[in-house]
């Protein structure tokens, strides 16, 4: 059991003495003193700093021209609540104070806690009513906007900063949301486009709001990618988007495109009621996990017609893009695994899926790619380690993929 730290003189004088000048008695009173004395502690330092600028101290004698011209009220916030200072004034109007600036009017770290609620998906209704119930002073929506557009010029320099040359695998998966466009509620995609390094780590590459799907706007997309860097990437693992078979081969022609074994498995099962559906997902394993591409399109049809009398729409999807989806047979399990399972992209879904639940509508699509940007940061803050198995996954894909990965 550890040994309780003895408490020095010093502090203890300090108690006694804050004991008998405000007549504690709650945990509220402490806190009264604290916002009191905080006051008058930054006024000292204030005045010792006045005392440096003039080059004399109060009451002594100087020849000096500029002097002390009283004091001047001034409405600050802090983690105790809202105290007055007494700022001192020069003549001359030369005196900067460094404790807290001319135009500070928060020491609180107010703004840190409020783009911290932001990325958890709180309104910023909801922020300001936190912050009044928490600290006692009014935030209003307005300033909590105005702190967050400070994250646009970062949000920027993320979306242009420099990538990597080479991207063994890339992930490009769409989150829909709810934004109010010229007074308009439309339902907007968030397109994410998440990135495994050479060293086996999750990257998210970018996030584009909003455009229609199509061949043209992948493309863009893509060729921005390129313009930041990016020269080659091994395996693009995307649902079916509109137009992005086209735009890869276009913009990274050398790229194999991978149809989301997930997204597919999920499409199949929506035409499949509760009843079957365990029984249907388990045939469908048949085929994915087939050691061969032959092995897997005989279980494909095999699947189709067990179930094409009861569900007859339900397999369609597999013999249309059995050329996106036959890729993954030439690669080994632990290869299979980090190409069609989601596990990469989905606990960043989730997180994303946490802003959804917060907010019914975002006001703006500026608002939403601000609160997208800090979910994103918050949820890579944990990206610590690499993915399972990845030295025998890396050395597979440098086999297959001879020269293009670094050594």
């Amino acid at each position: 059991m550890a040994r309780r730290k003895r408490m020095s003189e010093g502090k203890k004088n300090i108690i006694a003495a804050l004991l008998q000048e405000y007549d504690i008695q709650s945990a509220e009173d402490i806190q009264d003193a604290l916002k009191d004395l905080l006051g008058d502690t930054i006024k000292e330092m204030m005045e010792a700093e006045m005392d440096e600028h003039l080059g004399y101290e109060s009451y002594e004698r100087s020849e000096n021209p500029n002097s002390r011209n009283g004091y001047k009220q001034k409405q600050i916030r802090s983690k105790y609540g809202e105290t007055t200072l007494s700022v001192p004034q020069d003549r001359d109007s030369t005196f900067e104070p460094k404790i807290v600036k001319k135009r500070q009017k928060d020491i609180s770290a107010i703004d840190d806690k409020i783009i911290s609620m932001y990325a958890k998906g709180m309104t910023t209704r909801q922020i300001s009513e936190m912050i009044e119930d928490i600290y006692g002073f009014e935030v209003s929506e307005g300033m909590v906007s105005d702190i967050t557009d400070r994250l646009l010029p970062e949000i920027e320099e993320w979306h242009n900063r420099p990538l990597a040359e080479v991207y063994p695998i890339l992930f490009i998966d769409a989150v829909h949301f709810s934004v109010k466009d010229n007074n308009v509620i439309r339902k907007l995609a968030a397109y994410v486009i998440l990135g495994i390094n050479h060293e086996g780590k999750k990257e998210v590459l970018t996030i584009q709001v909003g455009e229609n799907e199509s061949s043209k706007y992948w493309l863009t997309v893509l060729n921005e990618l390129k313009n930041r860097g990016v020269k080659d990437i091994l395996i693009l693992c995307a649902d079916g988007l509109t137009g992005i078979k086209e735009a890869i081969n276009a913009a990274f022609p050398k790229t194999e495109y991978q149809r989301c074994i997930v997204h597919q498995v999920r499409n199949t099962l929506k035409y499949v009621p509760d009843k079957d559906r365990k029984a249907f997902a388990t045939d469908l394993k048949s085929i994915y996990q087939a050691p061969t591409e032959e092995q897997g399109r005989a279980n494909m049809e095999t699947v189709t017609e067990k179930w094409q009398g009861k569900y007859p729409n339900a397999m369609k999807s597999w013999s249309s893009n059995w050329d996106a989806i036959c890729p993954i047979f030439k690669f080994s399990a632990e290869v299979r695994k980090v190409i069609y399972t989601t596990n990469a992209i989905e606990s960043l879904n989730s997180t994303y899926s946490r802003l959804n639940s917060q907010r019914s509508v975002f006001p703006s699509p500026t608002a939403l790619m601000k609160a997208l940007y800090l979910a994103t940061f918050e949820a890579s803050k944990k990206w610590t380690s690499t993915l399972r198995n990845w030295g025998r996954v890396y050395g597979e894909l440098s086999i297959m993929y001879d020269g293009r990965l670094p050594e």
